[in-house]
């Protein structure tokens, strides 16, 4: 069997393919500890809540409506109304139901976006995707039908108190390029947990817009929803901003809903690619959201439920790290955000990727950082030095998978 060049790249190993293969083997493996994935929570009075908002549904005859008719390109038209309203309402942004599309999850929304905006053109040149802040999401890396598609550039480092650390955009060695088709940032950022700042978010739709490329802010864990984002923050859209958000990290992974805000003209694009793509998209995520903003539950138990459980969360876990890890063996990247946590091993004489295996032989899973830095073009150690957690576990589990961890990382300290 022959595949073709696009089925030759997508067929290969992929850092996002091994982390899903990852969760899937380590939910269905007894005594795993899951430290790798990135599935939300299961909050208690969210899950509660979707039951009830479910069956309320089911007996109004919204759900079924829901599961039983095609929705339009762009996605179900109620959410893209209310949607667009509650935005206007609460940020002040001039947008309606036409500057708003849907998708089957964000995965998709970014294939859809890196794909528009660069690869080969139609006068024989060829576009690239910037990430001015590394590492990012390792999902993106490989969703480029051309390669070579993405560059990064290095942070700067901030040394903190408390053995913290914080990444800061570049801009000295930001270089926007005749190639450049977009700028992606995403905030709070999936693995390091960083929140860009608003001046640095400022500089950057700056010279996005003097250079006419679209930005493109990953919002998959930002605000106003679903709001796991521990620092002050300004939300921030205009007609060259695209802003793409999610259901997931609100606890419905499974209904596979991204929404991408951005002009009309993108939005259109869109709306036509998913057209071909998947005729539409899912009802059942939509139909929830919709809901929930007409009882006016959305921001509300983003901002009362979904953050004070991260917060509460994510503190409880560096408290752990640091009964078994001291600062130096581990530097924390400052958690403003995300579900996740960002160890920096800086002088493990293996990488974390041997450290990886180890840690997986144990029974304990979690995420290599060299996966995380799309498009370096030069070799950077600190690449090898770093991993990804995910803290939303119980305290026990976590308990359990740092014991492990603080383990493997002293015997390869002894050699």
């Amino acid at each position: 069997m022959r595949f073709s060049a696009f089925g030759d790249k997508f067929t290969r190993h992929s850092g996002i393919a091994r982390l899903m293969e990852d969760m899937g083997e380590g939910l269905r493996t007894p005594g795993a500890v899951m430290l790798g994935g990135g599935n939300p929570a299961h909050i208690p009075a969210m899950d509660e809540y979707f039951q009830q908002l479910l069956q309320q549904m089911h007996d109004e005859g919204t759900l079924s409506g829901a599961l039983c008719n095609y929705d339009g390109p762009r996605g179900k038209s109620t959410l893209l109304a209310s949607l667009s309203t509650l935005l206007r309402d609460e940020l002040g942004w001039q947008i309606g139901p036409e500057n708003i599309a849907l998708t089957n999850g964000s995965q998709s929304a970014f294939f859809y976006l890196f794909n528009l905006f660069a690869g080969r053109c139609a006068d024989g040149s060829k576009k690239r995707v910037l990430f001015p802040l590394a590492p990012e999401y390792l999902g993106y890396a490989d969703a480029g039908l051309d390669e070579e598609l993405f560059v990064s550039t290095r942070p700067d480092i901030e040394m903190l108190p408390h053995g913290q650390f914080k990444y800061h955009v570049d801009f000295e060695n930001l270089h926007i390029t005749d190639d450049t088709g977009l700028i992606c940032v995403s905030r709070p950022t999936n693995p390091t947990g960083n929140v860009i700042t608003d001046e640095e978010l400022i500089k950057l739709d700056t010279l996005a817009q003097q250079h006419d490329i679209p930005l493109l802010i990953d919002n998959a864990y930002g605000v106003p929803f679903p709001g796991i984002i521990f620092s002050e923050a300004r939300p921030l859209w205009n007609p060259n901003i695209i802003l793409c958000m999610s259901l997931s990290k609100l606890g419905l992974p499974g209904a596979r809903c991204g929404v991408i805000i951005a002009d009309e003209k993108a939005i259109s694009a869109i709306g036509n690619m998913n057209g071909i793509i998947s005729l539409a998209p899912g009802s059942i995520g939509p139909a929830i959201a919709h809901e929930m903003i007409v009882r006016g539950d959305l921001l509300r138990l983003s901002e009362t439920v979904i953050k004070p459980f991260y917060l509460e969360r994510v503190n409880q876990t560096i408290a752990i790290i640091r009964r078994y890890l001291s600062e130096d063996r581990c530097l924390i990247h400052k958690p403003e955000g995300a579900i996740f946590l960002w160890l920096w091993f800086k002088d493990l004489p293996i990488s974390t990727e041997i450290l990886y295996q180890r840690l997986k032989k144990r029974g304990v899973l979690m995420v290599p950082g060299h996966f995380f830095f799309p498009g370096l073009e030069q070799a950077w150690p600190h690449t090898h030095q770093c991993m990804r957690m995910n803290y939303v576990p119980d305290s026990e589990t976590i308990e359990k998978g740092i014991v492990i961890l603080a383990e493997e990382v002293e015997r390869a300290h002894q050699g």
